[in-house]
């Protein structure tokens, strides 16, 4: 069965860095695109990042290009999300996320918290 675990969120200053990593399990990782969402309070989940399976293509939030870098560890079944320059307005629970064979598969999120 697949299942995605998100570690590595918590509370940093404006400015610092955080490291997600999500552990995938139950399906054949280096084959499907992985993807980081973030859902902010009061507001729906949103795309963050996303890495095609080779790890050759990516795309990111307008808002965190130059900050955050995704990247996936094919052998670890991991993906990463390095997320610097920390703003506030990062604030969010992390989801990691893939579709396999037609399905929608989450983790059960981080939270992220970027407060003085």
């Amino acid at each position: 069965q697949v299942q995605l675990v998100e570690s590595g969120g918590g509370l940093v200053q404006p400015g610092g860095s955080l490291r997600l990593s999500c552990v995938a399990s139950g399906f054949t990782f280096s084959a499907y695109t992985m993807s980081w969402y973030w859902q902010a309070p009061g507001k729906g989940r949103e795309l963050v990042a996303r890495m095609s399976p080779s790890g050759i293509v990516t795309n990111y939030a307008d808002s965190v290009k130059g900050r955050f870098t995704i990247s996936r560890d094919n052998v670890k079944n991991t993906v990463y999300l390095q997320m610097n320059s920390l703003k506030p307005e990062d604030t969010a629970v992390y989801y990691c996320y893939s579709r396999i064979s037609s399905s929608d598969y989450w983790g059960q999120g981080t939270q992220v918290t970027v407060s003085s």
